[in-house]
């Protein structure tokens, strides 16, 4: 069994530990994650796990010929050759095998009397070759490129021509591709669409070798892992399960550890307040002093609440009010440079307090479309209206380059924040992770994920009824999504939004618009019914991609009527699931009793039961009774199969 095991390693920066005596054992079958604030030094043991960091102390032992694949966050750029070339180069460990087994080859044919020895090692390499899926490289290399969003037609395309996160997938692609008994995986859903993410999910969950991720996507986490270590303070805690279990049970060791803080912090101020009272009258000087031993005590095992469990929570400024319809498109229409359509007649209503998603797979026009709402894009066709006393806020990743000056981040924002939000404004820094002196940062040294932060919290500190927001969790971490999550579920107005993030989508979203190039269309339903309805028409409970229609051709009914057939939908597809559920129960059950009937009649075939008249009598009586069944389930199939039609 592979494996990599880290035992007592240690790694300090000037006096600050960033690990102490961490331990960890990777091997075949392990799928754990990796947690913990912002700073804590979790890309770094990864790092050391990977090999590249050497530790001040401790050891790292790996089994030998166990590969391991690293993935940073960050920074890895391809060039020189094209997509499809650039992925065979995760096959290189097989091209050295195949190599050395040519060579041994040639030994064979010079120095036939030494060929046992090489024989055996020859097969050896041949074998390992075979078993590791070598052979079907060509394969396995187009089915992780399609997964993680490449295009076939990409398959040729140079890697220079790629984007920043394009070329993170291809990082991806060749961690994965590699046949890797470890991987170790940082931020590997920061480029993903969420296409990507499930087909991501769905690999590791069949992946047999071990993985150590870090991760921001709760959902994703959930569906990954069995194990998550907490990394705080230098010290790293192993908690079993997954990553909803380990919030729950650390959340219980939160309470308990926030009532030992609040009665140190009480004993620290007592302290504090005494030496400061009698630190300088010689009547008192003793008892100051040993007061003052007191606090350097207390101080050295200062009890720290972890910066990502602590919960903060604000509001939004009351939203304006706004009428009933907030948005209306009629026969919307856009295309680049004369080409076909992204947006062909798109149709669509938005209602006041509704949180609208738009779903899609990258290119099918979700931010295109989000820019025409805004008002940021009027080259299109078609018409876009506003609401009565609709006021829009525009959130994009573009944004952050509008945030520039010399002022620190809380001068910035106290500047454009509303009077009574201010004395808040630390808290809420803190949430989008600006945590101590972070905040006097001048703009002007800020990178543009920090930028990026300071715009959506600015958006988020106007008063707006009507959110448009083009992924705003890119640069936050599961704390400060949290933070942003609650306080949209709490917005007075409207909010239309695209994310990449799967559980964020689903406790936030209320209707989903879902684009495809030129076509789309409209799901009045939360986002677990939009992906229940996708999974039924992949299984053919409901209309599949024939059903997908221009937008002209969509009926806009009032919301009542829209929520009356979204209930009265839920309920049909219930219903058709739960007969094609009875189907395969009674084929199931009419597959046995067949084979019951074949055994019986082979039975009575035999000479020492058709010669024996009892025998015989008592046989053909079960014989009979299987034909009933049979009667009686076939007539239920034919029923409950009528009813799926």
């Amino acid at each position: 069994m592979a494996f990599v095991q880290f035992s007592k390693v240690s790694l300090a920066f000037g006096d600050r530990d960033i690990l102490k005596d961490v331990s960890v054992n990777l091997q075949s079958g392990t799928k754990s994650a990796l947690t913990g604030a912002n700073g804590a030094g979790k890309s770094t043991l990864i790092k050391i796990m990977a090999g590249l960091v050497e530790p001040d102390s401790g050891e790292r032992i790996a089994q030998k010929d166990s590969r391991i694949a690293y993935l940073p966050q960050s920074g890895l750029v391809h060039s020189g050759c094209s997509l499809k070339e650039e992925a065979d180069k995760a096959f290189q460990w097989g091209y050295d095998i195949q190599k050395k087994a040519d060579e041994i080859g040639e030994l064979l044919k010079s120095n036939p009397s030494n060929s046992d020895k090489l024989a055996v090692e020859h097969s050896e390499l041949i074998a390992r070759l075979e078993e590791s899926g070598w052979y079907r490289r060509e394969m396995l290399s187009e089915s992780v490129l399609l997964g993680l969003g490449f295009s076939r037609s990409d398959f040729e395309k140079r890697t220079e021509e790629f984007s920043g996160g394009w070329q993170m997938r291809i990082a991806l692609a060749k961690a994965l591709m590699c046949g890797p008994d470890i991987l170790l995986l940082d931020e590997p859903t920061n480029y993903l669409d969420i296409e990507a993410r499930n087909w991501l999910e769905k690999f590791l969950s069949d992946f047999k070798g071990g993985f150590l991720l870090v991760s921001h996507d709760r959902y994703f986490l959930d569906h990954t892992v069995n194990i998550v270590y907490e990394l705080f303070g230098g010290d790293l805690k192993r908690y079993p399960g997954n990553f909803t279990h380990y919030e729950e049970v650390r959340k219980v060791e939160l309470e308990s550890l926030i009532a030992e803080y609040e009665k140190q912090q009480q004993e620290i101020h007592h302290l504090e307040e005494f030496i400061n009272r009698f630190g300088y009258k010689a009547t008192k000087a003793a008892q100051a002093q040993e007061r003052q031993k007191m606090l350097d005590k207390i101080l050295e095992n200062k009890i720290e609440i972890p910066e990502n469990l602590k919960k903060i929570h604000f509001a939004f400024p009351e939203a304006p009010h706004s009428g009933q319809i907030v948005l209306t498109l009629e026969n919307v229409c856009k295309n680049y440079d004369g080409g076909p359509n992204v947006i062909n007649s798109l149709n669509l209503v938005v209602e006041k307090n509704e949180r609208l998603v738009v779903a899609g797979r990258n290119g099918a026009g979700k931010s295109t479309l989000l820019r025409i709402l805004a008002g940021v894009d009027s080259n299109y066709s078609g018409t876009v209206k506003y609401g009565a006393g609709v006021d829009v806020g525009y959130f994009s990743q573009d944004s952050a380059e509008k945030i520039c000056g010399n002022q620190t981040i809380l001068e910035y924002l106290e500047e454009h924040c509303p009077l009574e939000l201010i004395p808040k404004m630390r808290d809420m820094l803190g949430a989008f992770l600006f945590r101590g002196d972070d905040v006097f940062k001048s703009i002007n040294v800020l990178s543009g994920g920090e930028k990026s932060r300071i715009a959506l919290l600015e958006l988020l500190l106007r008063p707006v009824n009507l959110l448009i927001l083009d992924e705003p969790t890119n640069h936050l971490d599961m704390h400060s999504k949290d933070v942003l999550l609650d306080a949209l579920k709490d917005f007075g107005g409207t909010v239309i939004f695209v994310s990449h993030d799967r559980g964020f989508i689903e406790d936030l979203s209320t209707k989903v618009l879902e684009l495809h190039p030129g076509l789309s269309r409209e799901f009045p339903g939360d986002y677990k019914y939009y992906m229940q309805r996708l999974e039924d028409e992949a299984n053919g409970l409901a209309g599949g991609s024939s059903s997908l229609v221009q937008s002209e051709t969509a009926r806009i009914q009032p919301k009542s009527e829209t929520k009356l057939s979204w209930e009265e939908q839920k309920k049909q597809d219930a219903e058709k699931r739960k007969l094609v559920k009875e189907v395969e129960r009674l084929e199931k059950e009419i597959l046995d009793a067949e084979e019951k009937k074949e055994s019986l009649e082979a039975e009575m075939g035999r000479p020492e039961v058709y010669s024996n008249g009892e025998k015989a009598k008592s046989v053909q009586k079960k014989i009979d009774e299987i034909c009933l069944l049979l009667d009686e389930l076939n007539a239920r199939w034919e029923e409950a199969a009528e009813k799926i039609q």
